[in-house]
């Protein structure tokens, strides 16, 4: 079996008395398409960002390609972030910049030193059209419609050539007809460019669609991961009612409320 390219081993995090993870087991194959399920609240954005040392692990192991992130310093996540790219849930585009210098912003953060503004412009251009926005650079973020704004974001974060990509909620308030094209959009970069991929989504119709593999958080832990083909067929009621949109039983709802 291969090594995973990333996997989290026994990790822990807390905020205060607000425990996310309790002991978070989790292996992403290298070049698949790894698609994270669970409820509002369950800490899947907390995982990224402690992938990428933007949170810290209160404990356990986060290895990505054989190194060590939990121990890394600062400097060393700098080279890591320019492997692993993350695509946040709101786009995080900056609006006083133009379409352009917010792709090629990440270009300017890593690779100062050894691309000129031309490679720079040339990589922007290239992004833009992978993600089907060419000729876009001197448009502002605010011009742009959620969807375009989406794309723009996965532009931004293409445009280093990571060999992973993370994606926070990539198809949240898009309407279908733009939520069927972000997910073909990461579907084809999968496919062209050869990279890892985690999806973050609650979009059940997005996670079968995108996904080659499909894990589920559930109470601080991973209490299902397999093939997207098989995922369906886990007998667990937590993953069934999940992936089948079933409302708690009655004294499950009765539970939250108390509190």
């Amino acid at each position: 079996m291969a090594t995973p390219l990333i996997e989290f081993r026994n990790v822990k995090k807390a905020f205060g008395p607000k425990v996310i993870y309790r002991g978070l087991d989790l292996a992403v194959t290298r070049g698949a398409v790894l698609v994270v399920l669970g409820g509002s609240g369950v800490g899947k954005s907390v995982m990224l960002k402690m992938l990428i040392g933007l949170l810290r692990a209160d404990a356990g192991s986060i290895v990505f390609d054989g190194a060590e992130i939990t121990t890394m310093t600062e400097r060393e996540l700098m080279r890591v972030r320019q492997r692993i790219a993350m695509i946040f849930q709101a786009s995080a585009l900056f609006d006083s910049l133009t379409v352009g210098q917010n792709v090629a912003y990440g270009l300017e953060e890593h690779f100062r030193e050894s691309m000129t503004a031309s490679d720079v412009r040339e990589r922007v251009a290239w992004a833009l059209g992978l993600v089907g926005l060419p000729g876009i650079e001197e448009m502002r973020p605010a011009d742009l419609s959620g969807g375009m704004r989406k794309r723009v974001g996965i532009a931004r974060a293409i445009a280093l050539r990571p060999e992973v990509l993370l994606y926070d909620e990539p198809t949240t308030g898009l309407d279908p007809i733009n939520t069927a094209r972000v997910n073909h959009l990461i579907s084809g970069l999968q496919e062209k460019l050869s990279i890892t991929s985690v999806v973050i989504t609650h979009d059940m119709k997005s996670a079968f669609a995108v996904g080659d593999e499909i894990a589920m958080v559930h109470g601080g832990r991973v209490i299902a991961h397999a093939p997207a083909e098989q995922f369906r067929a886990i007998r667990d009621p937590r993953v069934h009612d999940f992936v089948e949109g079933v409302a708690p039983v009655q004294e499950d709802v009765e539970t939250l409320l108390s509190g």
